[in-house]
């Protein structure tokens, strides 16, 4: 199966000498591709342009969320500033008594405390430093890697209910075709017996019955319409094999998928075609609602 989800998550663990780091890459779906990095602020605009070019190698639509920081699991020891903290949650305590406020510091304040101090402490390596910069560039990957493989089996997932769905679409196209084939002479003897309890002898090869029998054929034709949306159907299945980025193309082919149907129940002129082409619109929709979620 080659079609992805554009939605994933992944995740990188390294070290700069005692310091624990981590990458986490998250996506959702979007009509192109999006690229968002937040990181330290001393790398600022150079973390950002080598974390796009790195995106852009593996991830053709999205909106990737991609941020590297402190990672606070693993087996590094936290780094107090004990002073600092110590410091801090006096004036803290201080500042509520004095407005007359209940403080008791809980384990979620000393945490942001230790945090703060521990940011103001730390100045990440320069990214100019060959080895510095290698260390981030394969975490980047690494973790691109696993948010791509959750993307794959995603779009297996994708692929499958995709493929049940046209093969509906595919069953109720063929109903409509072998339906339609009965409509015209259907519509005949119903005129003829129309006529008949009118009192009129007409004949069928009355040119008048003729003519009307004619335009009716012409106007509720839609062996075109089935041409064609057999084509699309054929087109469809064949871009869920393909090994590129095919989200857009399928996103058309619905809508052109859509337009057919349309026409379809507007000119067939009978009740079951209707329901067939209800059916399949109902059905078409939640095609493009997974569709919408396709590379």
């Amino acid at each position: 199966m080659a079609l992805k989800s554009m939605t994933g998550y992944g995740r990188a663990g390294f070290n700069f000498g005692e310091e624990t780091w981590e990458v986490e890459v998250g996506s959702v779906n979007r009509r192109g591709l999006e690229v968002s990095v937040s990181g330290q602020s001393e790398w600022s605009g150079e973390l950002e342009v080598l974390v796009n070019e790195l995106v852009r190698e593996v991830i053709m639509r999205g909106k990737i969320s991609v941020a590297v920081r402190f990672s606070m699991g693993g087996g590094g020891v936290f780094a107090w500033d004990s002073e600092a903290v110590g410091a801090s949650i006096r004036q803290l305590r201080e500042q509520a008594a004095a407005l007359g406020i209940s403080f008791v510091p809980d384990s979620a304040v000393f945490l942001r405390l230790a945090e703060l101090f521990r940011s103001q402490r730390f100045r990440p390596p320069s990214l100019s430093d060959a080895s510095v910069r290698k260390t981030l560039v394969d975490a980047v990957r690494a973790a691109l890697a696993s948010l791509v493989q959750m993307r794959v089996s995603e779009g297996d997932v994708l692929t499958r209910d995709l493929i049940a769905r046209l093969s509906v679409l595919e069953s109720l196209l063929a109903r409509i075709a072998f339906v339609a084939e009965g409509v015209v002479p259907q519509y005949r003897e119903l005129l003829l017996a129309r006529l008949r309890q009118a009192g009129f002898t007409l004949e069928l090869a009355d040119e008048r019955v003729l003519k009307e029998v004619a335009l009716f054929a012409d106007r509720c034709d839609i062996s075109e319409e089935v041409t064609r949306l057999g084509s699309h159907f054929a087109q469809f299945r064949a871009l869920l094999a393909e090994e590129r980025e095919v989200g857009r193309n399928l996103d058309f082919l619905c809508q052109e998928i859509n337009r057919e149907m349309n026409t379809v129940g507007s000119k067939a002129n009978n009740l079951e075609i209707t329901r067939c082409v209800i059916d399949g619109k109902n059905e078409l929709e939640r095609i493009r609602e997974q569709v919408q979620n396709v590379e």
